[in-house]
């Protein structure tokens, strides 16, 4: 049961980051180092410090 849970929750967050660097106009896959324990962090800092595809696509309209 521990492990379904494990699972399930791995699931969620890997779905999450996907659609998080897709809506920013990044690849979805990217989303996917959410799952690795030291990587989440510096793709945390990466998200929050570089100019967003769908930002400079909204500018440059």
């Amino acid at each position: 049961m521990l492990y379904l849970l494990l699972i399930l929750s791995w699931l969620v967050i890997g779905f999450a980051g996907w659609r998080v660097f897709s809506k920013a106009g990044f690849k979805g896959y990217l989303g996917l180092l959410f799952l690795i324990p030291a990587a989440n962090f510096v793709v945390l800092l990466y998200l929050a410090h570089t100019e967003w595809p769908i930002h400079k696509q909204a500018r440059d309209k």
